[in-house]
C-alpha cells in the first residue's frame, strides 16, 4: 500500500504524506505488518505545546479505533522515534451533533454519544491511551472558571508521565477546557 492510500483525505498536507510514508516504512521493516497493512487514517493536526514542542494529533476513524489500539504504545514509540522533536497522539474523530431544537424533534433523536460531554470524554480517554483514567474532579474557581483534575492510573505512570504537558496543551487547543493530569502516588 502507497503512502498516499493512508490518508482518507482529498488533499493530504506534507506532513500527513510525511507521517503516510513512515506508517509504510514500518509496514515494510517491521514484525507489525499485518496490522499496519489495513491501518488508514483520516487528518493530522501539528499543535504547539509548550518548551517549543509539537504534539501530532492523528485523527482516525472511530471503527479502526480498536485496530490502532492493538499496536498503538509500539507505533507511537517508532513514529516518536521518526518525529524526535513531537509527540504522537491517536485521536478518533468523532462528531458532534447540535441540540435538538423544538421544531427538529420529529427527527430522529440525537445519540448520546454524540453529545459534547460524551465527545469530549472519549477525547480525554482517547489522549491518555495506555493509561486508565482512575478518577476525575472539577474545582470551580473564583470567576467562574472550571478546571478537571484527572488521576491517571499509576501502573503505566512511565508510558506517558513525559507527556502530560501535551495532554493538557492539547485537550485545551481541541475542546477549550482547562484539564490538569495527575498521577497519584502509592497510598500504601
Amino acid at each position: 500500500m502507497s503512502a498516499a492510500q493512508k490518508i482518507l483525505s482529498e488533499k493530504p498536507t506534507d506532513l500527513e504524506l510525511q507521517v503516510a510514508q513512515a506508517f509504510v516504512d514500518l509496514e515494510a521493516q517491521s514484525d507489525l505488518k499485518a496490522e499496519l497493512r489495513t491501518l488508514q487514517f483520516k487528518s493530522i493536526k501539528e499543535i504547539e505545546v509548550n518548551g517549543g514542542k509539537k504534539a501530532l494529533a492523528v485523527f482516525v476513524p472511530v471503527p479502526s479505533l480498536s485496530a490502532y489500539r492493538k499496536v498503538q504504545t509500539r507505533l507511537t514509540r517508532e513514529l516518536e522515534k521518526k518525529f524526535p522533536d513531537r509527540h504522537v497522539v491517536f485521536l478518533a474523530e468523532r462528531r458532534i451533533l447540535p441540540k435538538p431544537s423544538r421544531r427538529s424533534r420529529k427527527e430522529q433523536k440525537r445519540p448520546r454519544s454524540r453529545t459534547l460531554t460524551a465527545v469530549h470524554d472519549k477525547i480525554l480517554e482517547d489522549l491518555v491511551f495506555p493509561t486508565e483514567i482512575v478518577g476525575k474532579r472539577v474545582r470551580y474557581l473564583v470567576g467562574g472558571n472550571k478546571i478537571q483534575k484527572v488521576l491517571l492510573d499509576s501502573k503505566d505512570s512511565t508510558a506517558v508521565d513525559y507527556k502530560l504537558e501535551s495532554f493538557q496543551q492539547l485537550y485545551q487547543k481541541l475542546t477549550g477546557k482547562q484539564v490538569v493530569f495527575e498521577i497519584p502516588g502509592d497510598v500504601y
